[in-house]
């Protein structure tokens, strides 16, 4: 395990010293490390990365309480003001119709799918991730407003996705051990006393960094180690109380972010906590995961998969922004770029953990196979879908024309896009 340990290590290292240059070859790091993961995991033998079930899911958890804090405590209301009508209807009705269309249509195309299954398959696989389509968030011909758009989307429908997760999982690992429809009545519970004890802890924690920040009691220097802490205590003590804890974590974040009043790189300490779980995370998605869910997988998995990528997050997309004002050519370029990444791996793994191998079997493969997809489609259109749709920028109004020199702004960091953050 130590020889395993030191060779995670030098790829981590190496990376840091390579991958300015990778992006130009749009090599992104969750395409990298899966790709690493592939090459020397189980299959090669080089890496020995059967973790213990306790160690793979304490890696999970970690990693979405950081992933749903920093992107909802990074959340500018003021910043999003302009667009709020648009983010309104892609996270208020576009992600309920996402969620709801992949339940439906997996229940009707996934042998041994349906109810609760069907529903967490279709929330699992509705959050996306701007990482995969990581030069196109950075490319400056691409509209500022465009590339906020989708950035500000993807680091909130992890969050809200979040709950309905939760609730199919319990009524899922009910149904398995014929538990009635208690469970997922006290799931519900679980969710509604973690938003409520979240956004209290958030909101006093904020208040008190400001205030001690203010007054000279609290060092800066120290701050980012502190809210690393306070993102991790917003989980524990919620699972304490009788919360759910990813709940807990995300609304703490978002009230946390309204009221910190603390320098935006107060928060750059668990971003990149977060950033090199989350290569972890992909590390461990192609060394252990993938090898064991391509002995399972099958062609409705395969047709799901590109379903999922396409008509399940386009139409909907298209659905809520019909009379928004854009036209079709940015629905389509909005619809398009919804990768699905870092969340939905989470959520496969939690699945492992919270759920019999006979539960687990129906629906891991159907989202492994979609992540995997969505790291080579959106890997490798990137590029070009943005040079081609930005080509007509000129087009646009003044005030929607991209900034260049300036980030777009948003919410994503090192686990995602690699640059836009909002302040």
């Amino acid at each position: 395990m130590d020889g395993t340990l030191s060779l995670v290590l030098l790829l981590l290292f190496l990376w840091c010293l390579c991958s300015r240059r990778m992006e130009r070859f749009e090599l992104t790091a969750p395409a990298a490390f899966v790709l690493l993961g592939l090459l020397l995991g189980e299959g090669a033998g080089v890496l020995d990365l059967a973790l213990p079930h306790e160690t793979v899911k304490t890696l999970a958890e970690i990693t979405l309480v950081w992933v749903l804090f920093t992107d909802a405590a990074r959340l500018s209301f003021r910043a999003l003001r302009p667009e709020l009508g648009l983010y309104v209807r892609l996270l208020g009705i576009g992600l309920p119709l996402c969620v709801g269309l992949g339940a439906l249509v997996a229940a009707v195309l996934l042998p041994g799918v349906s109810g609760w299954s069907a529903l967490y398959i279709g929330a699992a696989l509705a959050p996306t991730d701007a990482a995969l389509g990581a030069t196109m968030m950075v490319n400056p011909v691409v509209p500022a407003k465009i590339r906020r758009i989708i950035n500000v989307e993807s680091g909130l429908n992890d969050g809200i996705a979040t709950p309905l997760v939760v609730l199919a999982l319990a009524g899922v690992a009910a149904a398995e051990h014929h538990a009635g429809p208690d469970a997922a009545g006290h799931a519900v519970v679980e969710l509604a006393v973690g938003a409520a004890y979240g956004a209290v802890l958030g909101l006093a924690a904020g208040w008190l960094l400001r205030t001690t920040l203010r007054s000279g009691w609290a060092a800066e220097d120290f701050a980012g180690a502190g809210v690393l802490a306070l993102s991790l205590l917003g989980y524990t003590s919620a699972l304490a109380i009788g919360g759910n804890g990813f709940v807990a974590a995300f609304v703490a974040g978002l009230a946390f972010g309204t009221t910190h009043g603390a320098p935006p790189r107060v928060l750059l300490y668990v971003e990149q906590s977060g950033a090199l779980l989350s290569v972890l995370v992909w590390l461990v998605f192609g060394a252990v995961l993938l090898p064991d869910v391509f002995a399972h997988m099958t062609w409705q998995a395969v047709v799901y998969a590109v379903l999922s990528l396409t008509v399940i997050r386009m139409v909907p997309v298209a659905l809520c922004l019909a009379g928004s004002g854009l036209d079709a050519r940015t629905v389509g370029f909005i619809g398009w770029f919804g990768p699905r990444g870092l969340a939905s791996i989470i959520f496969g793994l939690l699945a492992v953990e919270e759920l019999t191998p006979e539960g687990a079997r129906p629906v891991l493969p159907v989202i492994a196979c979609t992540v995997l997809l969505s790291v080579l489609a959106h890997g490798l259109t990137s590029a070009p879908l943005a040079n081609r749709y930005g080509a007509r920028a000129e087009d646009l109004p003044a005030q929607d024309l991209p900034v260049r020199g300036m980030a777009a702004g948003g919410l994503h960091h090192g686990r995602r896009a690699g640059g836009p953050s909002a302040s």
